[in-house]
């Protein structure tokens, strides 16, 4: 597939669905093609020590992100690369884009592990006009070499040292970059000159980065974001909010 972009996604990454929706928003205005391609946020941190290094809710949300991928691959396999934009599309609106459920007795580590069930996957396979029987890769490990290769070659463009998403400009030969992470949704208007911003940036090849650890919390409803007015602003370092003290990507 011949392609403007390729997006490299985790689908349980807030900050990886708040630049995908911006990305496709450009897509909307512009003649681009993107490639969805994936990036394992639980096979970056394979040999790291979940219970040392991160929050107790953190190694069931990245283990569901890579069973998530396992159903992709499968899609894109039976299906065709096209398929993945959509089945990304409907688990980040179910992930991220709804509100909790005051209702909700389980806790946090329980939400994110039911991500990577058949019960959650299921009726977003239909959304995604995909058949349930997809679901079933959830536990078929022999997926992950793939998911594996995937995710080597997305650092390969940019370094270790970065999370979700990776997009990589005009491939093969153009530059590519973690992020650009945004914790809102910019208007039409904006979302254009923003992309045309960053693109001029990724076209020049001295460009290496352009970082800040101060952000806002991202707007997103699952998170209990409001569009209407800025987010809290947090401080994050190595992945992750710098009061969580940990290592790593998250």
């Amino acid at each position: 597939m011949s392609a403007t972009i390729n997006f490299y996604f985790d689908p349980v990454c807030p900050f990886a669905w708040m630049t995908s929706k911006w990305v496709r928003q450009v897509q909307a205005q512009r003649d681009y093609t993107v490639d969805w391609r994936f990036i394992s946020l639980r096979l970056i941190n394979s040999e790291v020590d979940y219970d040392a290094h991160f929050p107790p809710e953190y190694e069931a949300g990245h283990t569901a992100g890579l069973r998530l991928l396992r159903v992709a691959a499968r899609a894109r396999s039976e299906h065709g690369r096209t398929s993945v934009a959509g089945f990304y599309a409907a688990l980040g609106a179910h992930i991220f884009d709804a509100a909790p459920d005051p209702a909700e007795q389980r806790g946090e580590g329980e939400l994110r592990e039911r991500r990577g069930t058949r019960e959650f996957v299921e009726p977003i396979l239909d959304e995604a006009g995909l058949p349930r029987a997809l679901a079933q890769a959830l536990d078929d490990e022999s997926w992950d070499r793939e998911i594996r290769q995937e995710t080597d070659e997305a650092l390969a463009l940019t370094g270790k040292d970065v999370g979700t998403p990776i997009i990589h400009f005009e491939p093969p030969a153009g530059v590519a970059f973690f992020g650009p992470v945004i914790s809102r949704l910019p208007d039409e208007d904006s979302a254009v000159e923003l992309w045309d911003h960053v693109v001029g940036l990724a076209r020049f090849p001295g460009f290496a980065e352009l970082k800040r650890s101060l952000r806002e919390q991202p707007q997103l409803a699952a998170l209990g974001g409001d569009t209407t007015r800025v987010g809290r602003q947090e401080d994050w370092q190595g992945g992750r909010k710098a009061d969580q003290s940990a290592q790593g990507k998250s």
